[in-house]
C-alpha cells in the first residue's frame, strides 16, 4: 500500500472517531417545549393561558364586627327547642339563661340575646349582666346611645330587633325590604323569621359595636 493510500486512511478514521461538537440548544424553545409536554401538548404548540386569579372574598356588607359577630353566633343555634315543648326550658336554653342576672325558668328571647352578646364581647348593661326582659334591654340601648327607634334609619345585620315583649336578630334586609331574622324563643324553638319592611311593628333596634 502507497503511503498517500496510507495517510488518506489515516485521515478518515480521525474523522469517525473525533468527537462532534455538542448541538447548541435554544433556551427558549427548550422551555417552550418544556412548558409545552407538561401541558400535555405536542411540541410547538401554544399552551392555553392561566385561567385569572380568582379575587378574594369580599368581607359581608353592613353591619358593625360585633354585630356580625352577634349574627354568626345566633345562625348557629337555629333549631335548639324547648324540651320538653311549651317548657320555657332545656339544657342549651338553660345556657342562655346564665347570661343574665337572678333570672329564672320563663320566656327567654332576651336570655338568648343576652347569651349571644356576652359570647360575642359585648355584653348587654351597663356592668354587662344581661336581661330577662325584653323592655330592660331597650331601656339600657336607649341610655347608652344604641338605640335606633323604628322608621329612622335601615336596620343593619347583627341589630337587634326589638317588639312590644320580643327580641331578635336581623340577620338581613331582604331586597324588596322585608327583615330577614333569628329569634329565640319563637315558636318554642330558636327560629328564622321574615318580616315586612317595619320590622313587623318592632319598636326599634340596638346596634351593639
Amino acid at each position: 500500500m502507497s503511503l498517500p493510500t496510507v495517510l488518506e486512511r489515516i485521515a478518515e478514521l480521525h474523522s469517525v472517531l473525533a468527537p462532534k461538537p455538542a448541538r447548541q440548544v435554544d433556551p427558549a424553545a427548550f422551555l417552550g417545549t418544556l412548558q409545552s409536554a407538561q401541558a400535555g401538548l405536542a411540541p410547538g404548540m401554544a399552551a392555553p393561558p392561566l385561567a385569572p386569579t380568582a379575587a378574594p372574598l369580599q368581607p359581608p356588607i353592613g353591619g358593625t364586627p360585633a354585630g356580625q359577630a352577634v349574627l354568626n353566633l345566633v345562625r348557629g343555634e337555629v333549631g335548639q327547642a324547648e324540651q320538653p315543648p311549651g317548657s320555657n326550658d332545656s339544657p342549651r336554653i338553660a345556657q342562655y339563661r346564665q347570661a343574665t342576672v337572678g333570672s329564672g325558668v320563663g320566656p327567654w328571647c332576651a336570655y338568648f340575646t343576652s347569651w349571644a352578646a356576652r359570647e360575642a364581647g359585648v355584653p348587654l348593661g351597663d356592668a354587662g349582666q344581661g336581661f330577662g326582659r325584653v323592655d330592660d334591654v331597650y331601656a339600657w340601648a336607649q341610655r347608652a346611645g344604641k338605640a335606633i327607634p323604628a322608621g329612622s334609619g335601615t336596620p343593619q345585620p347583627g341589630d337587634l330587633v326589638v317588639w312590644d315583649e320580643h327580641i331578635g336578630v336581623v340577620e338581613s334586609v331582604l331586597p324588596d325590604g322585608r327583615i330577614q331574622t333569628v329569634e329565640g324563643n319563637s315558636s318554642d324553638q330558636v327560629s328564622r323569621r321574615v318580616h315586612d319592611a317595619s320590622g313587623g311593628g318592632a319598636i326599634g333596634y340596638v346596634r351593639l359595636g
